[in-house]
C-alpha cells in the first residue's frame, strides 16, 4: 500500500500489520469528542446528534436502548437568564457530583449545591430551581448493539418519583430490575415519551433479556472511552482546565438511588432502606413478558 498520507518522513509503504480496521482506546482518547454522539429527547422528538450536528431524528413515542454505563451520580446544572432549548452554550455553573459546583468553574454560585441561592424554589422560571438535575448514561440501540454508544442526559423529570402501570422514571425502573437481581445492563429498556407531560418526559420499562453474546458485548462496550466520555460532565468553555473522567467499572450499574426521591419538583434524601429481597429468578422471563405487554 502506497504511503498517500505522507505518515513517515521515509516515504514508504504503510506495513500492513500496523493498519488498523478500528483504532485503538488509546488513539480514540488522544482524538477527543469530535464525533461524539448524542440522544437528545427535545421537541418530544429522539433526535441523533454527532459532533453536535443533528443526523436524524424518531418521530415515534419510543426507542429501545441498552444502558451500557452511567454517571456515578446525578449531576446539576444551572444557565443564567432565559435557558433556550437546544442551546449548545456551557451552563454558568454545574456540578458533576451534584453536591459541588465543579472545580473547573471561574465563578461558582456557592460553594455547596443544596445551600446555593440557585436550589431554592422561584429562583428559576416561576416556581421552578435555577439549577437542574441531570443524570448522563451512555446506551446502544437495541438494532446495533455492536454499534456506536450515544449519550443520553435526562432531566429530573425522568430521573426521580413514582410511576404506574410498568412505566416508571430512571430510579424507579432500576430498583425495580434489580429487585429480580437482574443488572439493568442486562435488558433491553424502552424509552417513551410520557405524553401526559407538558415538557419532555421519558417512562422506563423492560423489554427482553439480552443475550449472552449481546451482554458480551455491552460489557465491552460499557467499559470502552466512548461510554467514559458519554457520562461524563464536561462541558468546552466557562472552564479552567479540563474535567477529569470518571473511572467505569468493567461491570457498570447506576449509582444506587434508594436514597433520592422526588417529592413533586423537589428530590429529598431519605433514610435509605433494607436491600429489597431478590426475586425468584424463575419468575423473571415471565415480568419482563408482563412488562413488555
Amino acid at each position: 500500500m502506497a504511503n498517500e498520507m505522507g505518515l513517515f518522513t521515509s516515504g514508504v509503504a504503510i506495513p500492513a500489520h500496523i493498519l488498523k480496521k478500528e483504532l485503538s482506546e488509546t488513539t480514540k482518547a488522544l482524538i477527543g469528542t469530535s464525533d461524539a454522539r448524542r440522544i437528545a429527547i427535545r421537541g418530544n422528538i429522539f433526535r441523533l446528534y454527532v459532533g453536535g450536528q443533528e443526523v436524524a431524528k424518531n418521530d415515534e413515542r419510543a426507542m429501545n436502548v441498552i444502558v451500557a454505563a452511567s454517571a456515578p451520580k446525578t449531576s446539576r446544572q444551572y444557565f443564567g437568564g432565559v435557558y433556550q432549548e437546544g442551546s449548545t452554550s456551557a451552563p454558568d455553573c454545574w456540578s458533576s457530583d451534584g453536591d459541588h459546583p465543579s472545580p473547573t468553574i471561574e465563578s461558582p454560585k456557592h460553594s455547596n449545591c443544596a445551600q446555593c441561592p440557585m436550589n431554592i424554589s422561584g429562583s428559576g422560571q416561576g416556581t421552578s430551581k435555577g439549577c437542574r438535575y441531570m443524570h448522563r448514561l451512555a446506551v446502544l440501540l437495541e438494532n446495533d448493539i455492536s454499534g456506536d454508544i450515544y449519550e443520553l442526559a435526562l432531566p429530573a423529570t425522568s430521573i426521580f418519583g413514582k410511576g404506574e402501570n410498568g412505566k416508571m422514571p430512571l430510579f424507579q425502573y432500576v430498583r425495580q430490575v434489580a429487585s429480580y437481581g437482574v443488572d439493568i445492563t442486562s435488558v433491553v429498556t424502552e424509552l417513551r415519551f410520557d405524553t401526559d407531560s407538558t415538557t419532555p418526559k421519558m417512562v422506563f420499562r423492560a423489554i427482553r433479556a439480552l443475550t449472552e453474546d449481546e451482554m458480551e458485548t455491552v460489557l465491552e462496550k460499557g467499559a470502552s472511552v466512548e461510554a467514559t466520555q458519554a457520562i461524563t460532565t464536561n462541558f468546552g468553555s466557562n472552564r479552567k482546565d479540563a474535567t477529569p473522567a470518571p473511572a467505569v467499572n468493567k461491570k457498570p450499574a447506576l449509582a444506587a438511588p434508594v436514597a433520592v426521591e422526588e417529592d413533586g419538583d423537589e428530590p429529598v434524601v431519605r433514610e435509605k432502606k433494607p436491600v429489597a429481597k431478590v426475586a425468584d429468578p424463575a419468575d423473571l422471563e415471565s415480568t419482563l413478558a408482563e412488562w413488555a405487554d
